[in-house]
Formats: structure tokens, C-alpha cells, sequence
């Protein structure tokens, strides 16, 4: 496929406001783009089509959101080029990135994309993922000069193997899409215990996002990841972060979920104060929005 036979978007871009007023400052922490100019990477799955900048505008609209974490897509692989274009375009007053870093990446490199936004690589210990858990130790070393975090996805029921490389991480990581249990186990299953624990040590964050991959329950309300994700909200609401995971290409089609029904699933799972640090001032602490 050429670039240009990559077909342009038709997900439902506009639709009914959610049942929650995003506070001033709402950041969205977890979404995907994908350009016209450019190609998935070898390694990655294929772009079933575009999701720009524009089209994106449109969904931040409909959510009263104002800031957004733009994540490096699978599809892409190491070539982070694409979403650098994208925080050109967006802006350093309201966007951030997550890049792939590799322990080879030069230094001037991850200089250059810090001054673009770029504020923390991605580790994906699930198929198709650029860099996995292995490295991540080395990662880690590359991007704690500048103060960077590493994002980090795996299947939570697999915790157990990857707890001692979390533990031995200096710098601070997120523990990605409600810790990702495929299947769902009950909130007080002893791994969830143990993200607690992560959460408790100080540089672990743990993001509510795509709750629709694992959710055997569906929504709008995925009782059985809601209900890990209340647990850890009530333990650490001040480590938590929220992301749409927009546009949702983990899915196919007929199961595309509603984006509003994404962020009103914080009006369950989350208290107003919680709800004001999870949409605003946690993702400000990491990520440096307003920060001068």
C-alpha cells in the first residue's frame, strides 16, 4: 500500500457531549495518529486509515478537553517521525509525546524531540511493540537525563514476570490501560495488590485508558476492569492519568466504542476531587504543561 491509497478517516468523529464537564485544563494522555505522508514500518500492523490532527481536534472538541499526549503507533515502529510532525502541528502549549527510544537512539536525537515535546518512551511488551521490557532497563538509562518517563503495556496477568524490572526502574513509569488484565481478575487478586505496592514505591503512574480491549463485562460501564480501576483510584488518585486511546485501532469496527462514553466512565469510577487530579493535575505534574 502507497501512501496515498491509505484510505482518509470515517470513524465517528462528532457526536453527543459527554455526561462530564472536563475541567479547565482536561488532558487526554494516550492517543494515536496517523499522517497522510506516512508509512507503517515493517514489524507493525497495517494502517487501516488516517487519523489526523484535524480529526482529532474534532473528538478534543466534543470532549471540552485542552491538552493531549500524542503516543508513538505500533504501526509506525521506531520511525517517530510522524508524531513529531504532530506536535509540530499541535503545539508545545498543548501537546506532549511518547516516542520509541532505543538503546542506540543518539543523544541529539532524544535532545531534538524533547524540544518538540517529547516527554517519555514507550515500552510494549504485547505483539507488535517496538521496544519490550528487556531493554527497558537500558531505555530508562538513555532518557533520565532530561526527566523523561517510561509508558509501559503488558498483560497484567503476566505481572508477576516483569515485577523485579519495574522495582529496579529509578526514574518514573506509567503502568498502561488499567494495568491490561486479559482476561480480568477480581480488584483483590494479588497482582493488583502488587500494583498498589508499584504505586506506593513513588515513581509508578497508572493510567485508565482502553478499558473496552480487556473488559469481558462491555460497556458503557466494563464492570470487571472498573472495578480494578475504583481499587487503584481510591488507593492512589494522586498517581493516576486518563487517556482515550483514540482512535481506538485495537478493535475492529463493530467493536468501535463510544468516546464520550470513555471519559464518563470517570464519573463512576473516580470522586470530583480525584477526577480533578486525574484529568488536570497529575498529567501537569508529568508532563510539564504549564510549566514555564
Amino acid at each position: 500500500m502507497t501512501v496515498s491509497e491509505v484510505p482518509a478517516n470515517t470513524r465517528p468523529l462528532d457526536g453527543p457531549a459527554p455526561r462530564l464537564q472536563a475541567p479547565p485544563g482536561a488532558t487526554d494522555c494516550h492517543v494515536h495518529l496517523y499522517l497522510p505522508e506516512y508509512r507503517a514500518q515493517p514489524g507493525g500492523p497495517a494502517i487501516p486509515e488516517l487519523a489526523t490532527v484535524e480529526d482529532y481536534r474534532r473528538v478534543q472538541r466534543r470532549l471540552s478537553l485542552e491538552r493531549v499526549v500524542v503516543t508513538q503507533s505500533n504501526a509506525y515502529q521506531r520511525d517517530n517521525s510522524a508524531l513529531l510532525d504532530a506536535l509540530a502541528e499541535l503545539g508545545p502549549e498543548t501537546a506532549r509525546g511518547v516516542a520509541v527510544v532505543t538503546p542506540d537512539t543518539p543523544d541529539h536525537e532524544i535532545e531534538a524531540w524533547h524540544a518538540l515535546g517529547v516527554r517519555g518512551a514507550r515500552v510494549m511488551q504485547l505483539p507488535g511493540g517496538a521496544v519490550t521490557i528487556d531493554r527497558m532497563g537500558e531505555v530508562e538509562r538513555r532518557i533520565r537525563p532530561l526527566g523523561w518517563h517510561l509508558m509501559v503495556q503488558f498483560n497484567g496477568r503476566r505481572l508477576d514476570d516483569y515485577r523485579d524490572a519495574l522495582r529496579r526502574l529509578e526514574g518514573d513509569y506509567i503502568i498502561d490501560h488499567i494495568g491490561k488484565f486479559m482476561d480480568p481478575v477480581p480488584a483483590d487478586d494479588p497482582r493488583v495488590d502488587e500494583i498498589l505496592r508499584l504505586l506506593d514505591r513513588g515513581n509508578a503512574w497508572f493510567k485508565i485508558c482502553a478499558g473496552y480491549e480487556a473488559s469481558l463485562a462491555g460497556g458503557p460501564h466494563y464492570a470487571d476492569v472498573g472495578a480494578i480501576a475504583r481499587r487503584v483510584i481510591a488507593h492512589a488518585p494522586e498517581r493516576i492519568l486518563w487517556g482515550s486511546n483514540w482512535p481506538h485501532v485495537g478493535v475492529p469496527r463493530s467493536q468501535y466504542p463510544d468516546d464520550a462514553e470513555q471519559l464518563d466512565v470517570l464519573l463512576e469510577w473516580a470522586s470530583p476531587e480525584a477526577r480533578q487530579r486525574i484529568l488536570v493535575d497529575n498529567p501537569a505534574a508529568l508532563y510539564g504543561f504549564g510549566a514555564s
